[in-house]
Parts: structure tokens; C-alpha cells; sequence
């Protein structure tokens, strides 16, 4: 119905009417979830920008820390005292933020390790190197709690696009085509309506002559 001309008639003039107070309440449903959406994204990007600045910082920290080693040691210096890190372990938990679905980190094992559970004496292994391990570990145990609050920002921004682009297509595009609808089949109701009652008021007055004249 919302697609072709509608034939001007009574039936269609209600079915227009009524999909165009449908349309109209969804566009206000659909204009206060982007409203929530929108505060509920903010809420979440002010801390995002905080912790991204952090690991901006640890990144930075990390990569200065192994320019430092690799000038001590070497690239085949470092290889050969390098040793393997266990992966961590984390528990996720799913959750939901406004019908998106996303994941909560329940627990998890830290990448950061002692001395001791690195297996290698800092004496033999330099100063450097142990640095470089620090702080690399460091931005790991960063990014893993980054991770949750990251993905509820990039949820949440794709949200927001989407209900932007139905907003949009509901307000410019569905709406207009069916008040013109609406507009047009009632426009011309109310031009048939006017010839009836002329065609009316003529056959009227025709009587009216004939029973003077009988």
C-alpha cells in the first residue's frame, strides 16, 4: 500500500491513516532508543578514552623499553634469552547493554609474572631485558581489561549508526510518502464529495422546476 497510488476510497483513506500513526509511533520509539543509546555510548567512551590514553602510555613505555634492550642485547641476543608465556586464561560472562549482546571478563590470570616465574635469574638475563618483559606484560594485562568496555563501545557505535540510518529512512522517506497519501486520497474524497453534492443540488432544483411547470 505504501508503494503505488492508492485508489481514493474510504477503506484506503483508513488503512493509510492507520499505517501512518503506526509509522509515526515507531519513528518515536525508535528516536528514544537512539536518545538511550547515544547515553548510554558516552557513558561508556569516557572511560574508553581514559584507558586507551594508558595504554597509549604503556605502549609507549613498552616500545622505549625494547629499543633499550635490543640495544643491549641484540635482536639474536634477545631471541635466545626469550622465553615462553603461558596464555591467560579468561572467564567470560555474556551480558546484554539495550538488546546488544557483549561480554563481561568474570576472571582471569595475570600476564604479568615475577621474577621467580620466569624461570631466569635477573643477573643473567640484564636489567634491559627484564624491563622490555615488564613492561610488555604490563600492556597486556591492560588490553585484556580493555577488551569488555571496548566491545560495548564499538556495540554500542554500530547501534547508533543503525537506529541513526532507520531514523532517517523513517523520518524523510516513509513518513512524507504516506501523508502525501493520506493527502491525496483525502483531497480527493473531499473533490468527489463536492461534485455529489452539486450533482445533488442540480437534480434538486431540476425537480423543482418540473413540479412548478406540472
Amino acid at each position: 500500500m505504501t508503494g503505488a497510488r492508492l485508489a481514493a476510497t474510504r477503506m484506503n483513506l483508513i488503512r493509510a491513516r492507520h499505517e501512518l500513526g503506526r509509522v509515526r509511533h515507531g519513528t518515536a520509539l525508535t528516536r528514544r532508543k537512539r536518545e538511550a543509546l547515544v547515553a548510554e555510548l558516552f557513558r561508556e567512551a569516557r572511560p574508553a578514552v581514559d584507558v586507551r590514553a594508558r595504554i597509549a602510555e604503556a605502549a609507549a613505555l613498552a616500545t622505549e623499553a625494547l629499543s633499550a634492550a635490543l640495544a643491549a642485547h641484540g635482536t639474536s641476543g634477545l631471541r635466545a634469552m626469550a622465553w615462553s608465556i603461558p596464555a591467560p586464561v579468561v572467564e567470560l560472562r555474556p551480558a546484554q547493554v539495550w538488546g546488544l549482546a557483549v561480554s563481561d571478563v568474570v576472571s582471569r590470570t595475570a600476564v604479568a609474572r615475577t621474577f621467580d616465574a620466569r624461570g631466569l635469574a635477573p643477573g643473567a638475563v640484564g636489567p634491559a631485558a627484564m624491563a622490555a618483559a615488564s613492561r610488555f606484560e604490563a600492556l597486556a594485562d591492560l588490553l585484556i581489561d580493555a577488551a569488555p568496555r571496548e566491545q560495548r563501545v564499538r556495540r554500542l557505535s554500530d547501534a547508533v549508526r543503525e537506529t541513526t540510518r532507520r531514523l532517517v529512512t523513517l523520518e524523510r522517506r516513509v513518513t512524507p510518502r504516506l501523508e502525501r497519501q493520506v493527502a491525496m486520497v483525502r483531497q480527493a474524497l473531499d473533490e468527489r464529495e463536492r461534485e455529489e453534492h452539486i450533482r445533488l443540488r442540480y437534480v434538486q432544483r431540476a425537480k423543482a422546476r418540473e413540479a412548478r411547470t406540472a
